[in-house]
């Protein structure tokens, strides 16, 4: 049983220790302050690499193309992982006042809660196997870049993690 005790806090550290943990908050500004809504209406690019826990990384590519209905932007993104076949994901965001937004995403299992400050658009939201998504987004000078760093956690420790640059295409 000792050793037992032992060993899951190492397992935990060395698993935290897997994937990186935290925001690009060297990136936050004051400026250019992020709209999600205006960066995310029409076509945007994602490139990244995805991170999973004792795996190696994972190219990411994502296509998105965002409209308005009503108040809400609906986002329909497709989702290429490395050689796995695509998926298609959609979220739906409305505004709910002073920085705040609220909605859905088809690959969560609970609200969508998201915040802006300044470049940053700071998203959470639940996922299944009783894992959380919480995503830093950080616009870039120029205003058609955004930095993306999402992390998912498990008992509060990090087991997946994603970076992508994403690039707002002209319409």
């Amino acid at each position: 049983m000792k050793r037992l005790s032992i060993l899951l806090p190492v397992s935990a550290l060395t698993l935290a220790a897997c994937v990186p943990s935290s925001d690009l908050g060297e990136l936050k500004a004051p400026a250019p302050a992020i709209d999600p809504v205006a960066f995310f209406l029409g076509h945007t690019h994602g490139d990244g690499q995805l991170k999973i826990a004792f795996s190696g990384k994972t190219p990411t590519l994502v296509e998105g193309h965002g409209r308005m209905d009503g108040d809400t932007l609906v986002l329909d993104q497709r989702v290429k992982q490395g050689d796995k076949p695509a998926t298609t994901r959609q979220w739906r965001l409305r505004p709910t006042g002073a920085g705040r937004y609220a909605g859905t995403l088809t690959d969560a299992t609970g609200p969508v809660m998201a915040d802006v400050e300044g470049n940053m658009f700071h998203v959470r939201f639940p996922m299944k196997g009783g894992t959380e998504a919480e995503q830093w987004l950080y616009l870039q000078p120029g205003g058609t870049v955004v930095t993306n760093r999402m992390v998912v956690t498990k008992f509060g420790l990090p087991v997946a993690s994603l970076d992508e640059t994403i690039t707002h295409l002209a319409s």
